[in-house]
């Protein structure tokens, strides 16, 4: 078995554990911002195909006693045959995750790394990778705790929040992952309608389209795993052709899927991203200010995620706080028998809502502490 740590969101532990099983993970240990798991070859191909809440799927390369600089540089040289997981032809990035003494500094000790690295593949072959911080071919990554350091492989090309059909944001955007996470705590299973009355770019409902109709994240994207020295390319396919299969044909308008915005501009963006996710016809897009809502006969989930002001830079806090009292009013007036779910980075603006939220659900949204609102609509 392969030992792996999948990073995620803060706040999304419970959920990505599920996922993990539900993909074939083993021995989950939940840890913050993190999970640590074990899995086949098989499931790290399945996990970077299919996995929609980590940021990165960490494999464990090596693991060896550290207690300052020159252990690392002995670890990193003698614990793993770079002259078959580096062939100097290949790019690599280092990136860096805790302590040791004398190892305070990520972007050093990376550096360390960096080093000791190439020096053995000089010393083995006479020339060494380059160094590429945006699509390396070979990402590392070393965790330094409690005098130990594991050094594992990450299979992606950047971040697996990114899924390859976002090419245009509004303001402010989720990240896909923390979306995605964000709807299966509410536990909308397509049963009933979803709308997002102040949709933005819509990225909330196009991570739930996807999900309901089985468009798998990593379908779009680069992967780094066909570089690994153990790379098969007949599991990798096998595992990319059942991902594929999991798409479902769309009925549309059930479950209807329904995105507001005031912005025509915006509301292009978002049919765009649809467009490429392979889900424009599950969702309803409609140019409309939050006055005109009105929401579907059957009650259902409504999901928002309405400016801040923090996050934006506005310093209007009376426009801000208005929008709020509005989306209130709106919902207490037309949506009886509804479920409201509000990612709030404010909680004084919150307030201005006028409901009594159910549940508050920590969770952190671009480093800022956010909460994840409950209100069960009378």
């Amino acid at each position: 078995m392969i030992n792996a740590v999948a990073v995620v969101p803060p706040g999304l532990e419970p959920v990505a554990a599920e996922e993990l099983e539900e993909l074939g993970g083993s021995a989950i240990r939940v840890r913050p911002q993190a999970l640590a798991f074990q899995t086949d070859l098989a499931g790290l191909y399945r996990l970077h195909l299919r996995a929609r809440l980590p940021f990165r799927i960490l494999r464990e390369l090596a693991r060896f006693p550290c207690a300052g600089r020159a252990d690392l540089r002995e670890g990193i040289q003698r614990s793993v045959d770079w002259g078959r997981w580096l062939p100097p032809e290949l790019s690599l990035r280092v990136d860096v995750s805790g302590q040791a003494p004398g190892l305070n500094h990520s972007h050093v000790t990376a550096l360390q790394v960096k080093n000791a690295v190439v020096e053995e593949q000089m010393r083995l072959r006479g020339r060494r990778s380059n160094v590429d911080l945006s699509q390396p071919d070979c990402g590392l990554h070393l965790h330094l705790s409690h005098g130990t350091a594991v050094l594992s492989l990450d299979g992606s090309c950047g971040s697996l929040h990114r899924r390859g059909w976002r090419q245009a944001v509004g303001k402010a955007p989720l990240k896909e992952n923390l979306a995605a996470g964000l709807i299966d705590l509410t536990g909308w299973d397509g049963s009933c309608p979803l709308v997002d009355p102040l949709c933005g770019s819509g990225t909330l409902l196009l991570e739930a389209a996807c999900r309901h109709w089985g468009r798998a994240a990593g379908l779009l994207r680069q992967s780094g795993l066909q570089h690994w020295a153990d790379f098969d390319a007949a599991l990798w396919q096998r595992e990319r052709q059942e991902a594929e299969a999991m798409a479902r044909a769309i009925e549309p308008g059930r479950p209807p899927l329904i995105g507001l915005d005031r912005d025509p501009d915006v509301l292009a963006q978002a049919e765009a991203n649809a467009q490429r996710a392979g889900v424009a016809e599950a969702i309803s897009w409609r140019a409309a200010d939050l006055e005109q809502f009105v929401p579907p006969r059957e009650s259902g989930v409504l999901v928002c995620n309405p400016p801040w002001g923090a996050r934006l830079g506005a310093d209007d806090g009376e426009a801000l706080e208005k929008l709020y009292d509005r989306l209130g009013r709106v919902v207490r007036e037309r949506c009886g028998g509804w479920q409201l779910w509000l990612l709030s980075g404010n909680a004084g603006l919150t307030r201005a809502l006028r409901l009594k939220a159910t549940r508050r659900i920590p969770v952190s949204a671009g480093g800022i502490d956010c909460r994840w609102l409950h209100y069960a609509i009378r």
